[in-house]
């Protein structure tokens, strides 16, 4: 493999140029050097510019001095989506509306579990809005600088090239150099398969160390506070009257255990009492104490682990519980909330009881309205849908009523996290959501969504993405 040098803006960078791989895998480790995307590097030796694709003309060997220009300045950006991946619509054809489709991912050997995630989490509006705004680092050298910028990269391809599959090369060469515990190789030389929850928790930690989030006329604000809960942690003790303490912690997703008796989400996550054993101060010894764990704050995105996998030490592989937890497409976690905060949900929840009578009594009254209630609906349905606020006044990014709605989902297809196959479902809007099946993305129903809840080999949800359940303003 080559060893050559690149002159770029009075520097000169040196590092290797593998020809068996594609350009843009040597593009990708200039940027890393530079700061230039792949999109504006012009890497030119003797007279000839490299493409993308291919090294033709470009007979370099060790010690060869080759020039690049291209400048690292800010990006142009898209405008954010007012609903989480919005489809847009060509003209009609045939009397049908044409849905523009998100763009998928090309799998680049074992990357289904990072292109599932990520076609996750962009059903996060004000994540889309928080990378679009995101200031270029003049110099990407921490993990949430580089992680940050080339997702913002991606992410900006993915909107501009719907029905197409992207190559995410730049990201995936940037996420094995950051987490090398994601870059492991078999014995072949081949990328190992990847968990899926550990990629999240690892892309998370950076967004939400790096980005901040600004809405229109209002003040800039820490990403993290729209995906990040907190956890008010009580611990008594059973055996001595008065030991008592509470501790906060905060939390990026729950766990939902699958025990023998969990058949629904919302037991696998209710598990707010235990009884442990520590070392009590008063007593001098060991005892038993009851711990409960409440939440504080509720995030207005909220992710949930389905704990499905487990470690056999026999086989060595962490294997998969393939038990069926039905999920919900409305999920209320009223109850998992301490005193304090279900009295601030209140008067939301209360809100939305009226607003969804006063929505059964409309329906009534369309019905009985005949023609002209029908023609009233469908004029009402015309109107862009505004919504109130789903965040406390004094805590943007909050959850103010408790309730959250399904936006999207992994799953995974096999019997150990070691192997098989992971797919993003991701809610388009209202009434449509889609498959994303690396570069394959396909529209499906919400009722095909419900079935992922496990049970055989067929896809098991791993991961759920809640987002605020909004109440319309009309």
């Amino acid at each position: 493999m080559p060893k050559v040098s690149v002159k770029w803006s009075g520097k000169k960078f040196d590092l290797d140029a593998d020809t068996t791989n594609e350009p843009l895998i040597f593009k990708a480790a200039l940027f890393e050097l530079t700061g230039v995307v792949p999109d504006r590097q012009k890497v030119v030796f003797q007279g000839k510019t490299l493409k993308d694709d291919s090294w033709n003309g470009f007979n370099i060997k060790d010690g060869s001095l080759l020039m690049m220009l291209g400048s690292s300045g800010a990006i142009p950006t898209k405008p954010a989506e007012d609903e989480p991946m919005e489809a847009s619509s060509n003209a009609l054809v045939d009397g049908t509306k044409k849905v523009n489709l998100p763009a998928g991912m090309e799998n680049l050997g074992n990357t289904c579990y990072m292109n599932a995630t990520l076609q996750v989490l962009r059903a996060i509006p004000e994540l889309r809005t928080a990378l679009d705004q995101y200031i270029d680092p003049a110099e990407s050298t921490t993990t949430p600088k580089k992680i940050c910028f080339t997702l913002r990269l991606l992410w900006q391809l993915l909107d501009n090239h719907p029905n197409q599959a992207i190559t995410p090369n730049v990201f995936v060469m940037v996420l094995h150099q950051c987490f090398p515990q994601l870059a492991t190789k078999t014995q072949h030389g081949h990328n190992e398969q990847q968990d899926a929850n550990e990629c999240y928790s690892e892309i998370m930690r950076c967004l939400t160390t790096e980005l901040k989030y600004q809405a229109p006329g209002q003040q800039r604000v820490d990403f993290k506070k729209f995906v990040e809960g907190v956890h008010q942690i009580t611990m008594k003790n059973t055996e001595a009257e008065g030991e008592e303490t509470t501790a906060t912690e905060t939390f990026n997703e729950l766990s939902c255990y699958l025990s023998q008796e969990t058949k629904y989400l919302q037991l696998g996550i209710n598990k707010t009492t235990e009884t442990i054993t520590k070392f009590s101060e008063k007593l001098g010894r060991d005892a038993k104490f009851e711990k409960t764990t409440l939440i504080s704050r509720l995030p207005g995105y909220l992710t949930i682990q389905m704990v499905r996998f487990f470690y056999k030490e026999k086989e060595q592989i962490n294997a998969k519980i393939l038990k069926d937890v039905k999920f919900p497409a409305i999920l209320d976690v009223f109850e998992l909330c301490t005193p304090e905060l279900k009295a601030k949900l209140a008067p939301a929840r209360a809100a939305f009881k009226e607003y969804e009578d006063s929505a059964v009594e409309k329906l009534r009254n369309s019905k009985l309205g005949g023609e002209d209630g029908k023609a009233k609906e469908e004029e009402e349905k015309k109107t862009p849908q505004m919504y109130h606020p789903y965040n406390f006044p004094d805590d943007a990014g909050s959850n103010n009523s408790g309730f959250y709605e399904l936006r999207g989902v992994v799953t995974h297809k096999g019997r150990s996290s070691n192997s098989g196959h992971y797919v993003g479902w991701v809610k388009l809007n209202a009434t449509q959501w889609v498959m994303c099946d690396d570069q394959e993305v396909h529209i499906v129903t919400e009722d095909d969504v419900m079935k992922l809840s496990g049970g055989g080999d067929w896809h098991s949800a791993y991961m759920l993405l809640y987002g605020p359940r909004k109440r319309p303003l009309n």
